[in-house]
């Protein structure tokens, strides 16, 4: 754009040529007439140009003033949708948020809280990332993602967690395990079948959380196999490769060909935090985060 023309002359200017009158136009911005003349007279000057003929009864475009309502109006348009969308990615309401996930969460409430803001934010874009607590935890240090839905993280300098929900833990059997029909099991009796379970990488705090109601026998499980995610878990039980223990959420899925049993003699428990980056204030994150079950109490 010229030096010195803003878009203030640009509104001027657009006003005098569609009403083709300063007076009108003058009321219409609810400035005064002298005013308005003025700042038109100061934008020919910047462009070294007459923009209107003027006399003492008619007001018309000249060929450059005709050119320049044309592109004043396009200019004027786009200004004013950039600056709208400037101020939603200000407010939260638009832009690109990337949530990092357990997949153990998704038949919980966090992820229907996603729903929620998806249909109330319809201009974010959510890009979900699936991986191991453990996994998410460095990305969203290492400004990978915005917000991650987790489970037992374990500390990490700089990230902000908060507790979601809490839930107990399960044993899963096959189906055609001599206690499968028990009403209950204790880890003492448990620990003592071949075990298939995900490795430790996933997370030090959630494994070894997971693992306590068997650890609390004073025995530690013979694990024969591992795999990365739930569903792969309980599909080796199914097969009669071993038994597991399991967040309760993690079962919602499983094959009718496994048994999920109550624990006994165990207050293990396992949470589901959000984290988010220390500091980080963003209304794009603190919108999702209100919308967000929440439990207040604290690691």
């Amino acid at each position: 754009m010229v030096d010195g023309v803003e878009l203030r002359h640009l509104r001027y200017f657009r006003a005098v040529a569609q009403e083709l009158h300063f007076g009108r136009a003058a009321a219409r911005l609810h400035i005064a007439q002298p005013a308005l003349t003025q700042q038109i007279q100061r934008l020919e000057t910047l462009l070294g140009t007459r923009l209107f003929d003027r006399t003492s009864r008619t007001v018309a475009l000249t060929p450059a003033g005709t050119v320049l309502l044309e592109r004043a109006t396009a200019l004027l348009g786009h200004a004013e949708r950039d600056l709208a969308e400037v101020i939603r990615i200000g407010e939260g309401s638009q832009g690109t948020l990337y949530l990092g996930f357990v997949p153990s969460v998704l038949p919980l409430e966090p992820l229907r809280g996603v729903r929620t803001f998806r249909d109330r934010f319809p201009l974010v874009e959510v890009d979900l990332v699936e991986g191991f607590t453990s996994h998410l935890m460095e990305r969203l240090a290492n400004g990978g993602l915005d917000l991650a839905i987790v489970r037992d993280p374990d500390d990490l300098p700089g990230i902000v967690t908060t507790p979601l929900i809490t839930e107990p833990f399960v044993a899963i059997l096959p189906a055609d395990h001599p206690d499968a029909d028990r009403a209950s099991i204790t880890g003492a009796r448990l620990v003592t079948n071949p075990m298939v379970f995900f490795p430790r990488v996933a997370g030090n705090r959630a494994y070894d959380k997971n693992l306590s109601p068997l650890l609390e026998s004073g025995h530690r499980p013979r694990i024969v196999q591992e795999a990365t995610n739930w569903t792969i878990l309980l599909y080796l039980v199914a097969a009669g490769l071993g038994v597991t223990i399991a967040p309760r959420s993690a079962t919602f899925t499983a094959p009718e060909s496994v048994r999920i049993i109550p624990l006994a003699g165990t207050a293990a428990v396992t949470t589901i935090y959000t984290a988010h980056r220390e500091g980080d204030d963003r209304p794009l994150v603190r919108n999702l985060l209100d919308l967000l079950p929440n439990q207040p109490r604290g690691r």
